[in-house]
C-alpha cells in the first residue's frame, strides 16, 4: 500500500495529513484557507490521490505558513509513500486547459529537488488568497518529495483559472509518473537508484 500519514507542529502551524497514491480522488481537505483547500481539493481528484488534511495554523499573521508547512508534509508523504519507486513510470508531461488559462507540467521522480515556476501575469489575490503562495507551495513539495518539476503557463488571463489549471495538471501529472507500469523492470534509471 503506497500511503502515509504524518503529523508535524511547529510553533506557527499544526498538520495532520493522510496520503495514497492508490486512491480514488477522496478529499478531507480543511486547511483554513478556502481557496487553498479547492486547490488541494482539484489536484487530489484529477490525480486520484486519497488526501486528508487538517491543519491549525497561524492565518491570523498571514496564509503562507500553512500553505508552505503543508507543502512540506505532503512532499513528505509523497515522498515516503512512493517507496523504493522499482516499476513507476517516472517522468509525466501533462497540459490542462481551464477555460483561457493553459498551463503544463512535467515532472520526474528523480530522487533530486528541483522546481522551474515560469508562470507570470497572476494577480496578486484571489479572494483573500496570496497567490505567490502558489510557488512557495511548490518549492516545499518539491524539495520535500525530491521530485523535479516544471510550471510552465503558456497563457491566461483570470488568474483564479490560471492556478487551477496547475494544480490539475500537477495532479494528472504526479498520478502518471507514480503509476506501476508491469514492463518496467526495478529501478526505472540508468544508474539503477533513485
Amino acid at each position: 500500500m503506497r500511503k502515509k500519514e504524518i503529523s508535524r507542529s511547529t510553533a506557527e502551524t499544526s498538520i495532520s495529513l493522510d496520503f495514497s497514491i492508490d486512491g480514488t480522488g477522496t478529499t478531507d481537505i480543511k486547511t483554513g484557507v478556502g481557496f487553498f483547500d479547492h486547490m488541494l481539493t482539484a489536484f487530489t481528484k484529477h490525480g486520484l490521490f486519497d488526501l486528508k488534511v487538517r491543519c491549525d495554523g497561524d492565518i491570523e499573521v498571514d496564509q503562507h505558513h500553512t500553505v508552505e508547512d503543508i507543502g512540506i508534509v505532503l512532499g513528505q508523504a509523497f515522498n515516503e509513500s512512493i517507496g523504493a519507486k522499482e516499476g513507476i513510470e517516472r517522468y509525466a508531461t501533462v497540459s490542462v486547459p481551464m477555460d483561457e488559462a493553459l498551463s503544463t507540467v512535467s515532472l520526474d521522480i528523480s530522487g533530486r529537488s528541483f522546481l522551474v515556476y515560469n508562470v507570470d501575469g497572476l494577480k496578486d489575490k484571489v479572494g483573500e488568497f496570496d497567490t505567490e503562495l502558489v510557488e512557495e507551495f511548490f518549492h516545499a513539495f518539491t524539495s520535500h518529495a525530491k521530485v523535479t518539476l516544471h510550471i510552465n503557463l503558456a497563457y491566461g488571463k483570470n488568474t483564479h483559472h490560471i492556478i487551477e489549471s496547475i494544480f490539475k495538471a500537477f495532479g494528472r501529472a504526479l498520478r502518471v509518473a507514480s503509476t506501476i507500469n508491469p514492463e518496467v523492470k526495478g529501478i526505472p534509471s540508468t544508474k539503477g537508484l533513485l
